[in-house]
């Protein structure tokens, strides 16, 4: 006993320890920043909180004046790593304080080894490898003098419309969260290592709920579902260290989003305690005049400043305002000198006063084959499959004869998806590739289109003839790049050109026929699914698509990835999310009648008054969470620990998963839970627990998760809550199925 408490008590001590070191640490951050600040003109600060991008100024020897006379705090697309170790050097040792710069850069998803688009990557459900995946993107960044970058993207949206869906993570906070805090450890890593990169956490908040999905557009949100949904993933990543955060171009129930208090300092600052750098998006400060919401730039300047944004993107209503600002009385000095603090903390936690400036590009830095093959295992553990009819995939190597058609086959460029200002299709191994290099002549390839949006059928003969005559067909389909991320929202989802039509038309050749789906966000594909009889979502896969794809369609691994957004059945059906409400008249299959089916004279009374359309009915076209394997899992053996969950315990729930096919594969074991009555209504489910599981045939998992009372909290409009009562649990492969318990909080 005695040496219990020997150890109990060293222990005490070092962490004691621990805390003063960390106490005086920060304590030695902060005297530092106020002895800078302290020899610092308003010029001097005012120049910190402006950033700059590539072209700003006429020539570089305004460029190199504005630095040596601190007129810059941040540059945006400065390219090359000799002219940013120029640049920096000139920072630290001719300009008047010695302060070093940001240089931000938006690499989303890869700088030249490209991985799949963000959404993509969310539908691998592995944090751990996306960790990976983002922190390899940054040891490439970081080698070309980059050190910001404006990732991650972590709002939450319910609409493919939105072209910006590419770069999120779905449609789940819960998942959303899990992502955010990898994708800010992969990007940041260790801070006193040359690779740091500093993370941005955008875009705050709310952007994802653009109405009708148009980019740039208002949004209304109620702070309930503010608290629950919006604002859980910019937490996550608050709490995993980010540096920096971004204000969003929306205005958020009428108060633009870089203008917003309530956003920007009573919830990030006194709320979550957040100490770095709130960034504007590119102009958001000075289009709070056409939101009608702030009078002339420099009325825009004084809301921003005042809200909490620290420095400002690519304008200048902060240079050109502030100053006259302070002296009117309208912004004080003081607020002045705390957005330039939260501006030289980061500057100070990423090392940059003191870490070398010189930056080296090594040949096992850029496209090193070692990122190549994480590229390659990203991509293939984020494709989807949805459909396998009669165990058409995977395509035995030794086929005689495959027919690859479609105008997303050998697209090296579109593959990369959105955001990929460094990646170059040229590092891109393309299916047509991959595939060539497999089967040789066995392969006939015929785009059929030129591009996805191609309304001509001219090259229709020559993909049927070249499909005739092979044992089975890959039809790459799907939208190109510049279809999805920023600005390019879409009010039609389906295939655009007349992709299906010649879809149609290999269908009537009667050879397997597999889709392949190459998207940037969730497309309505009903008719193609019915139409294929194997379909794989592979998203925009990055530069290692090609081989990922492979990989699949010839059995050498089985698909594991499953969706992180639901599938509508079409646009009509936007917005359509696994945790939707119940509503007062929840419909069921039975009350279902289509409207092609209702007989003409039928009243209105007989179709049963619940929630529905009549065209689309009451389902999705695919479940959020969903997603085949090669093999068949079961689940068996619900448990839990106890039917009762007090307010200080811990619940565990179990089900057993057995691999009952043919094939090694990996299965995304989910748990959900229901809380049958709040203080406010809530959702019919709610993901709160995954776990990836790899079993060989026959091979049994017991799957076990934790749920504490905490994993139940939520916010009621007025405080956050924890409140007793009945609750459904289930473990399942998705959304719509699993094993289905109940428990009791107490």
């Amino acid at each position: 006993m005695k040496k219990y408490l020997s150890v109990l008590l060293l222990i005490g001590l070092l962490i004691s320890s621990c805390d003063k070191g960390s106490q005086e640490s920060v304590s030695t951050l902060e005297k530092d920043i106020q002895e800078l600040m302290a020899n610092m003109s308003i010029e001097d600060k005012i120049g910190q909180m402006q950033q700059v991008f590539d072209g700003f100024y006429p020539n570089d020897d305004d460029l190199i004046k504005a630095v040596r006379e601190g007129k810059v705090g941040s540059f945006l697309n400065v390219m090359g790593a000799d002219r940013i170790s120029e640049l920096q050097r000139i920072a630290l040792e001719e300009s008047k304080h010695g302060i070093p710069l940001l240089f931000g850069r938006d690499v989303i998803h890869g700088y030249r080894t490209i991985f799949p688009i963000p959404l993509a990557m969310a539908s691998s459900w592995e944090p751990e490898l996306i960790e990976k995946s983002m922190r390899i993107s940054s040891v490439e960044a970081s080698s070309m003098g980059i050190n910001w970058t404006f990732a991650p993207m972590i709002d939450v949206t319910w609409d493919p419309r939105w072209g910006r869906i590419a770069e999120s993570c779905g449609e789940d906070p819960y998942l959303a969260s899990v992502y955010a805090s990898a994708m800010v450890k992969g990007i940041q890593g260790d801070l006193n290592d040359q690779t740091a990169v500093a993370a941005c956490a955008k875009h705050f908040v709310g952007y994802g709920m653009s109405e009708a999905g148009r980019d740039y557009n208002t949004t209304y949100i109620t702070e309930p579902l503010l608290r629950n949904v919006h604002l859980r993933p910019f937490e996550a990543a608050k709490d995993a260290g980010a540096l920096t955060f971004m204000s969003a171009f929306n205005d958020l129930n009428g108060v633009p989003t870089s203008g917003n208090e309530f956003t920007l300092k009573t919830i990030l600052r006194d709320e979550w305690g957040f100490d770095g750098t709130v960034v504007s998006d590119w102009a958001s400060i000075e289009e709070m005049i056409s939101h009608g919401y702030a009078a002339n730039r420099k009325h825009a300047a004084e809301i921003a400043v005042n809200a909490g944004v620290d420095m400002e993107m690519a304008t200048t209503t902060y240079a050109e305002n502030l100053k006259v600002l302070v002296e009117e009385g309208k912004v004080s000095e003081e607020v002045i000198n705390e957005r330039v603090a939260n501006i030289l903390r980061v500057k100070m936690k990423l090392g940059l006063f003191t870490k070398p400036v010189s930056q080296h590009v090594s040949v096992d830095t850029i496209l090193a084959p070692s990122h190549l093959k994480v590229a390659r295992e990203m991509a293939r553990k984020s494709i989807v499959l949805l459909k396998n009819e009669s165990n058409t995939l995977p395509l035995p190597k030794d086929i005689r004869s495959l027919a690859v058609v479609g105008p997303l086959a050998n697209a090296p460029h579109n593959q990369m998806g959105t955001w990929v200002f460094d990646g170059n299709g040229d590092d891109s191994v393309t299916p047509k590739v991959a595939i060539e290099n497999l089967l040789g002549k066995r392969m006939n390839f015929v785009a059929g289109m030129e591009y996805s949006r191609d309304k001509s059928t001219a090259g229709f003969k020559e993909a049927i003839n070249a499909a005739r005559k092979s044992d089975a067909i890959l039809f790459f389909a799907g939208e190109e790049s510049c279809l999805s991320g920023e600005a390019n929202s879409r009010g039609i989802i389906d295939f655009p050109g007349v992709q299906k039509e010649l879809l149609i038309e290999l269908k009537k050749t009667g050879k397997p026929l597999v889709l392949v789906v190459m998207a940037g966000r969730p497309l309505g594909i009903g008719d193609e699914i019915n139409m294929a009889d194997a379909v794989l979502y592979a998203w925009h896969g990055g530069t290692m698509a090609g081989p990922a794809l492979a990989d699949l369609v010839f059995g050498d691994y089985s698909p594991s990835g499953k969706l992180p957004v639901t599938f509508v059945k079409g646009a009509g059906q936007i917005p359509f999310y696994y945790y939707r409400k119940n509503g007062g008249r929840p419909s069921s299959p039975e009350d279902f009648t289509h409207i092609d089916d209702i007989p003409r004279n039928s009243k209105q009374l007989s179709l049963g008054f619940k929630t529905m359309h009549l065209d689309y009915g009451i389902a999705p076209l695919l479940p959020f969470g969903y997603g085949l394997t090669y093999t068949e899992f079961q689940y068996s053996n619900f448990s839990m620990s106890d039917a009762k969950l007090k307010a200080n315990g811990t619940l565990t729930v179990s089900a057993d998963v057995r691999n009952s096919g043919n094939y090694e594969a990996e299965e995304i074991v989910q748990l959900y839970v229901r809380d049958r009555v709040g203080s406010i209504t809530r959702p019919i489910k709610e993901l709160k627990g995954f776990e990836k599981v790899h079993l060989k045939p026959g091979n049994l998992r017991k799957v076990t998760f934790l749920i504490e009372p905490e994993d139940l909290a939520f916010f009621n409009g007025n405080d956050y809550v924890i409140e007793p009562g009945d609750f459904d649990v289930w473990i399942g492969p998705n959304s719509d199925e699993g094993l289905q318990g109940e428990f009791s909080l107490e």
